[in-house]
């Protein structure tokens, strides 16, 4: 080195407090995510409706078996059958905001101390369960800290994996009460710091883009003091916000595909996740009208997980074939394509395709997804690729393998062994 210590040392100082920085803001993608969110009026929750919507999409599936097995092929038709009947939904969230409306204080203090004795008692299978509550606005906020603070109450505190969705946000201010709020909310109840997390629900323009120019959601995640766990995006407020006439709303609108590229840049890295929106298109009506539900709903799924977006919304049992079906498919489909580059990549083979350890880490985090969600067994994988155990996965991902050439034996005098 020329240059003078001094020199050097000031460097050093910025590059280590630049990473510290980055290290704090990014720590990494979180492992978890539940493929979807079910929701439900918190006026008609039960404990039994996993079990209640599981046999009604059993009924589906079974009566749309030669389309979804075309579209999806007949080992997945098999797997969603069993994941219905055992595991139907893994995420649900009681609506407390659009989906229940204005029914009065006595009635939604009543649903909301139900709706926490619900969430309490619901089976393990849902691994992830909460509320949507009103809005942090000026007629709605008192009205969602009541109701939540009254399911902590029906649930005898914080429920496993309870999380709550706030809607209508708009400005990072709402962030800043939100926080405050779970702060107030675990010193007054004697909760342990940190117990409340919450999610964002991105349904407004302002909520992706700010006056100023910044992204708002961008800002949101990391005004949340790490208790925001997920972004939601909400299909027809925000594309009726944009101006998007009714017959063109859908998660395929251009206005939709932005938010959501915005979402999706801004939550990189967080550890927050990004779940995409609904349709509200249900399989009911004629058989037409059904087989026509079910292909859309399918092809909305898979377009869904090919860009990146790993979780979207349920609005009916109905929804939970083509979630399952078009899940499976995917994961099953990538694993044929990853496990070569896999293999390739632990052997140091040459190929069409030369990998680095970014593509690795990627192209393991997707046959790991696939095993979480049960599109198929570890059994499955390293059938493809012997050496590509969970164990080897996992260090792909989180870029901690090292190839074992690559490792130079040293003699005892700290020499390369011949």
């Amino acid at each position: 080195m020329t240059l003078p210590p001094e020199v050097l040392a000031g460097i050093e100082n910025r590059v280590r407090a630049v990473d510290s920085a980055l290290a704090r803001l990014y720590p990494g993608d979180r492992a978890g995510q539940p493929v979807h969110t079910a929701y439900v009026c918190a006026a008609d929750a039960t404990a039994e409706l996993p079990g209640e919507w599981g046999r009604a999409a059993v009924d589906l599936a079974e009566s749309q078996a030669g389309l979804l097995t075309e579209l999806a092929g007949d080992e997945v038709f098999a797997r969603v059958l069993n994941t219905l009947r055992q595991r139907p939904i893994q995420d649900l969230r009681l609506d407390f905001e659009d989906g229940y409306g204005t029914r009065g204080d006595a009635a939604e203090d009543r649903d909301a101390r139900h709706a926490g004795a619900v969430l309490a008692a619901l089976p393990a299978e849902v691994f992830s369960r909460g509320i949507r509550m009103k809005g942090l606005t000026t007629l709605e906020w008192v009205r969602a800290v009541r109701t939540l603070e009254l399911v902590l109450e029906g649930a005898g505190g914080v429920p496993a994996g309870f999380v709550f969705t706030i809607p209508k946000i708009r400005h990072v201010d709402q962030v800043d009460a939100a926080v405050a709020l779970c702060d107030a909310l675990e010193s007054a109840h004697g909760l342990p710091a940190g117990a409340l997390r919450f999610e964002l629900q991105i349904e407004s323009p302002q909520a992706v883009i700010a006056a100023d120019g910044t992204a708002t959601v961008a800002a949101a995640i990391h005004r949340a003091a790490g208790r925001c766990t997920g972004l939601h995006y909400g299909t027809y407020d925000y594309s009726a916000a944009c101006g998007i006439s009714p017959q063109f709303q859908s998660l395929e609108h251009p206005v939709a595909d932005h938010a959501k590229a915005v979402m999706q840049a801004a939550a990189a890295q967080t550890g927050v996740w990004v779940c995409d929106g609904s349709t509200q298109i249900l399989p009911i009506g004629t058989e037409e009208q059904v087989r026509e539900a079910v292909a859309r709903h399918f092809r909305l799924v898979s377009r869904s997980l090919e860009r990146g977006y790993y979780q979207g919304w349920d609005m009916g049992a109905g929804h939970l074939a083509t979630r399952w079906a078009a899940t499976f498919a995917f994961y099953r489909r990538a694993l044929e394509v990853a496990a070569p580059r896999i293999g390739r990549y632990l052997d140091r083979q040459g190929g069409s395709v030369v990998d680095e350890p970014a593509t690795a880490q990627a192209l393991a985090t997707v046959v790991l997804r696939g095993l979480a969600c049960g599109a198929f067994e570890p059994e499955a994988v390293t059938a493809l690729v012997p050496a590509a155990t969970v164990e080897v996965l996992d260090k792909l991902r989180d870029r901690t393998w090292v190839n074992p050439a690559s490792v130079v034996a040293t003699a005892p005098g700290g020499h390369p062994q011949p």
